[in-house]
């Protein structure tokens, strides 16, 4: 039993990070701490804990300590291992992926365009953005004003006429040359100052060029340049938010309620609000909102670019963060908890988002909550029934077979836990042999200890996949585990959906309005959803490859080169033995033994 007065006796007064262990090891909470001994101290001293904490204090074995030399320091290395180790009792904010810029590529006739990942030197980007949605309406109000391109290199160099884009007024055409090389970058450059909050100047040009188009009497270019100044003002009326001011802030606000809490971000960049973004974290019962908000900056900035401002609530401590934010931003973060003018307004804006995003998860989580209890209800499963595993196949005529597996948990789906597999090595269109090959593969790992047991396997098919299925859980051991079928119904018409029973001889039919239905057509819909994506897109792979890699002589790098040049296979297929030759590293006999082979 760990003994906890004699570890606090020699613990010392300094700044540091505490990490406590279960039983067996785990490492079940990460803190840092002004000062090392009154902080643990105060876990075995205090009363008044809530049930979370008091319950993770009840299974502490051991504590380890990493004194640091500052308070700041301290903060770093705790969001460090907070990020690596995931403890089961500190707040969690989960997101993958990479937030998304708005790209104007180094091109001699540059392109609008969408971007995530890394920043390539040679591309100017304008963000982040807080979503895709946000980026792409960004490129659609441009394009109304700049008419730049948003086409791939590789369609821009093999355009023979004008797109669509062209014809409703969206893109000059420089792919056909409608438009010449010093025209374009003029309304580049002019697209860029408005990026960077340079309405006025673009305004000026703008004006200039139309005065100037009618002294030399083309009213019809004039016209063009009217309609541009036109745009421009609409589109500052929807974005545009601080006059005269390149105001770069995030704004950050928390609202707590029923167990549940909720972060939004405000982003604005250049003086023009880009959007939102809601977060939920995990395990942040008992937590108060400025707790809660503390552990997002932390967390949060970790991986994403930190703005010169930040702009937060009344309660949250900013000194130690500040610190924090400025060293992993590169320069100086300045972090205001009593804003005032615009920046309150701001701050305002981010708390009435979290409260509505809030209120719609509670609402949701209240409907899914009552599917779920209908669900143990109609199938007569455990009131412990909470992670759901749902199974389909996909494939065309036996190609390119592919099994999925989603994931139901917490009464949400868990994307981050899907799961796809390939299967080969059974006959084509052998969906029970591929039914056995993914569970097998799946469930293996849960028996050496290296997975959870769900508690509910939806499986998208009906006696013969069932069967299949009771088959391999009970080679492994897990024959207790509930199995239901999904058989679609007359016309495959939802709401008319067989559940077959585990025995593969009994079923249910559900009414069409039951709650319980609902959440198990919810989870086969996505389990479907993301087997056909994986399926497409292993189809596509090996329709577009396998063509030119049976031929002698077309390495990988001759692939690329073709099908950049070519715009494609398609495009491929169509050249000539004399647009063959004209790729870089094509003979004349290469280019046709190509087209032989491909005709």
């Amino acid at each position: 039993m760990f003994d906890a007065a004699t570890f606090i006796a020699g613990l010392p007064h300094l700044p540091g990070v505490y990490r406590m262990l279960g039983a067996s090891g785990e490492v079940l909470y990460v803190g840092k701490a002004r000062d090392l001994k009154k902080r643990v101290a105060s876990y075995f001293q205090k009363t008044g804990h809530s049930p979370r904490i008091a319950l993770m204090v009840s299974q502490i074995a051991n504590i380890e300590i990493t004194v640091t030399r500052s308070e700041a320091e301290a903060l770093l290395l705790e969001n460090n291992l907070i990020k690596s180790l995931a403890p089961r009792y500190n707040i969690l904010f989960r997101d993958d992926k990479s937030y998304p810029y708005l790209m104007i590529s180094g091109h001699a006739f540059p392109r609008l365009a969408f971007h995530r990942g890394a920043l390539d030197k040679k591309n100017l980007y304008f963000g982040p953005y807080p979503n895709a949605g946000a980026v792409r309406e960004s490129i659609q109000l441009l394009q109304k004003v700049f008419r730049l391109r948003t086409c791939e290199d590789s369609v821009f160099m093999n355009r023979t006429r004008p797109c669509l884009l062209h014809q409703i007024k969206r893109c000059s055409a420089p792919c056909v040359g409608l438009v010449d090389e010093q025209s374009y970058q003029a309304d580049v450059r002019n697209a860029v100052l408005f990026m960077e909050g340079k309405e006025d100047d673009v305004r000026e040009a703008l004006t200039r060029q139309m005065h100037e188009a009618a002294e030399r009497l083309e009213f019809e270019q004039a016209a063009v340049y009217r309609d541009r100044l036109q745009s421009l003002s609409t589109l500052q009326g929807r974005q545009y938010v601080d006059v005269g001011k390149a105001l770069n802030a995030d704004a950050v606000a928390c609202v707590a309620e029923r167990g549940l809490a909720c972060v939004n971000l405000v982003m604005v960049r250049n003086g023009r609000y880009l959007g939102d973004k809601s977060f939920f974290p995990q395990h942040a019962e008992g937590h108060s909102p400025a707790e809660v908000a503390s552990a997002f900056l932390a967390q949060h900035y970790a991986q994403s670019p930190v703005p010169p401002l930040v702009i937060v609530q009344e309660e949250t401590e900013t000194e130690e963060l500040e610190a924090l934010l400025s060293e992993l931003a590169g320069h100086a973060v300045q972090l205001v908890n009593r804003p005032t003018a615009e920046r309150r307004a701001w701050l305002d804006m981010a708390q009435r988002n979290a409260a509505h995003a809030l209120a719609q998860r509670l609402r949701e989580q209240g409907t899914q909550e009552q599917r779920l209890a209908a669900l143990r209800e109609a199938l007569e499963l455990p009131e412990t029934l909470r992670r759901i595993e749902c199974f389909d196949i996909s494939h065309t005529q036996g190609e390119a077979t592919v099994a999925a597996c989603v994931v139901y948990d917490q009464l949400g789906m868990r994307p981050t836990e899907y799961r796809r597999y390939n299967i080969t090595g059974i006959a084509p269109g052998d969906d029970y042999a591929a039914m056995r090959s993914v569970l097998s593969r799946r469930y293996e790992k849960v028996t050496r200890g290296e997975g959870v047991v769900p508690d509910l396997i939806l499986i998208d098919g009906g006696r013969g996949q069932v069967n299949a299925a009771r088959e391999v859980l009970e080679d492994l051991g897990l024959g207790d585990v509930a199995l239901i079928g999904v058989a679609k119904g007359p016309e495959r018409k939802p709401g008319l959906e067989e559940l077959i029973l585990a025995d593969g001889k009994h079923s249910l039919q559900l009414p069409p309005d039951h709650p319980g239905l609902h959440l198990i057509q919810q989870v086969r819909d996505e389990a479907h959803r993301f087997a056909i994506t994986g399926h497409r897109a292993r189809r596509a792979k090996a329709r577009v490859t396998s063509s030119l890699e049976g031929i002698a002589g077309v390495g990988a790098k001759r692939r690329r080169q073709l099908l950049e040049r070519f715009g494609g296979l398609k495009g491929v297929l169509a050249a000539s033995v004399e647009d063959l030759a004209q790729v870089k590293g094509i003979s004349r006999t290469l280019a046709e033994r190509i087209y032989r082979e491909l005709h």
